[in-house]
């Protein structure tokens, strides 16, 4: 509209304020409009007056509807607005727009590691998983050490991590969704990024027993020699660090062999990238996502796989995603997985209200549908082409490349968790309040909504999507930049987030109840 105002459909009756700091009262934002009030940047300006119990439109797409009459020019906040009912479950368009990927992008590489089951890895990391969560002090002494005393004899391996988490035993392993931890644990220590190999340590006495986290048939062929185990109650062991030396000498072995792989030209078909977004604020659906959406698209036509998840920031556009499915069982499969989410919020007596966050809020979020919005537009417009329950993997379920809803929570790291487990390489993150998120086990691109947020935190984000906004660079000139950004980081120039080794535990979505 102005350099004041973005408004995203024509058929819009709101618009979000551009400026750093906001604007004051008076400011004239278009040809007979002025603010009848400061409005802070990222928030909602009425562009004609609403009446009382009209429809509130962003995107094309009600958000709410006024509680009381809001007047042109004025400030349009989640106090104003009484939010929609979530659509329906039934009726929905099923697989009408799949749309084609577009033409072929051929020629685009990255160097990266090829595993035996023929699975590509962008980092050569030495994962330790854990049966329980008694072990974890343990491990963690332990890679203290295995870092500074064997990493420096193989400097073809990246890092070492350690698998830590809160589950193992205080939990009723048996119950109907068990296998949910239980797999997801399994499947991330069959990530990409570890080179196949797979390291346990238990302590001996808990539930989830080696043979329980990884049963014969699922240990795939290429571990010939089955996962390697390390138990702490086993009798040789006496005293901690006797302990410690088991786990260096297992260690070594791995890395002895993860040091002999080199980097090789692989094609951008290999990648995996899971897509996410976190402290979300209005520029998230106008710079940062559409970005990646666009980016997405690029990924898709270059047969690469994209991930796009979190349930309850997409749950308001279940329709959007229907329609896009590339086929009725694919529709169906995204059916049942928002109806399961719905399901489980009703049990712990929550509901799609409880986000967004108050960090949203002041980022010019009002409610949970415009949210949606915003993050569903980072999946492009590619069809739908599989559906990932929480925990499983791709290449036990044979999705085809293509991009993928991986049906998880909304939570950073337990979304973050569940697309590691699903075989993601490479990962992507939006912020436009800004978080330090990142993640050990993969690479994480940080992307900022807004250039004042990349200004601030000039050593913490990779690239500024606020830029787009700013007039400086075009959605498509920016997701170009981002996709041949994640082709450098696939081979291997790091990130902020590797740089400062920032990263946070894994949280694992147990819907199991404890005992």
């Amino acid at each position: 509209m102005s350099q004041l105002l973005i408004k995203i459909h024509p058929a819009d009756n709101v618009a979000v304020v551009v400026t750093a700091g906001g604007l004051p009262a008076g400011t004239e934002v278009a040809t007979g409009l002025s603010l009848s009030e400061y409005i802070p940047q990222g928030h909602k300006v009425a562009l004609c007056d609403i009446a009382k119990g009209d429809a509130v439109i962003r995107y094309n797409v009600v958000i709410g509807r006024a509680k009381e009459t809001i007047n042109a020019g004025a400030w349009v906040n989640e106090n104003l607005l009484e939010m929609p009912a979530a659509l329906g479950l039934e009726n929905l368009p099923i697989a009408t727009r799949a749309g084609e990927v577009g033409e072929p992008l051929s020629g685009f590489t990255f160097e990266g590691y090829r595993n035996a089951d023929g699975s590509v890895g962008t980092r050569n990391i030495l994962a330790i998983s854990q049966t329980v969560q008694c072990v974890a002090g343990v491990v963690e002494f332990a890679v203290k050490r295995i870092r500074e005393e064997l990493l420096p004899k193989y400097p073809n391996v990246d890092g070492v991590v350690g698998l830590a988490h809160s589950y193992g035993c205080g939990v009723a392993i048996d119950a109907p969704n068990a296998p949910i931890p239980i797999r997801t644990l399994r499947n991330i220590a069959l990530n990409p990024n570890f080179g196949g190999e797979v390291m346990i340590v238990s302590l001996g006495c808990e539930k989830m027993q080696p043979a329980r986290l990884m049963p014969p048939e699922t240990i795939p062929a290429t571990l010939v020699d089955g996962p390697q185990v390390v138990c702490l109650q086993d009798e040789q062991h006496v005293g901690f660090m006797s302990m410690i030396e088991s786990i260096m000498r297992q260690a070594e072995t791995h890395l002895m062999r993860l040091n002999k792989r080199q980097r090789e030209t692989c094609p951008a078909s290999e990648l995996v990238v899971g897509m996410q977004c976190g402290g979300s604020d209005a520029f998230s659906g106008i710079t940062a996502n559409p970005a990646l959406g666009f980016a997405a698209d690029l990924l898709v036509r270059a047969g690469a796989t994209v991930m796009f998840s979190e349930n309850t920031e997409v749950r308001d556009g279940i329709d959007q995603l229907t329609s896009r499915a590339a086929t009725a069982e694919v529709a169906q499969g995204i059916i049942n997985e928002m109806q399961w989410y719905d399901d489980y919020l009703a049990a712990g007596m929550v509901d799609r209200s409880a986000n967004t966050t108050p960090g949203n809020k002041k980022g010019g979020l009002s409610n949970i549908v415009e949210k949606a919005m915003g993050s569903i537009v980072k999946s492009g417009s590619s069809p739908i082409v599989g559906v990932l329950s929480p925990g499983e993997r791709l290449r036990d379920k044979k999705i085809p490349h293509g991009l993928v809803y991986n049906s998880t929570p909304a939570s950073d790291f337990i979304c973050g968790t569940l697309q590691l487990a699903a075989g993601m390489n490479l990962h992507i993150f939006t912020t436009g309040r800004g978080t330090p998120y990142g993640l050990a086990e993969c690479p994480v691109i940080k992307v900022a909504t807004r250039t004042d947020l990349a200004r601030r935190w000039h050593d913490l984000m990779d690239v500024n999507a606020g830029r787009i906004a700013d007039g400086e660079k075009t959605i498509e000139e920016m997701g170009w930049e981002v996709f041949q950004l994640m082709l450098d980081v696939a081979s291997g120039k790091k990130t902020w987030a590797e740089q400062w080794k920032l990263h946070n535990s894994l949280v694992l979505f147990n819907p199991a109840p404890v005992t």
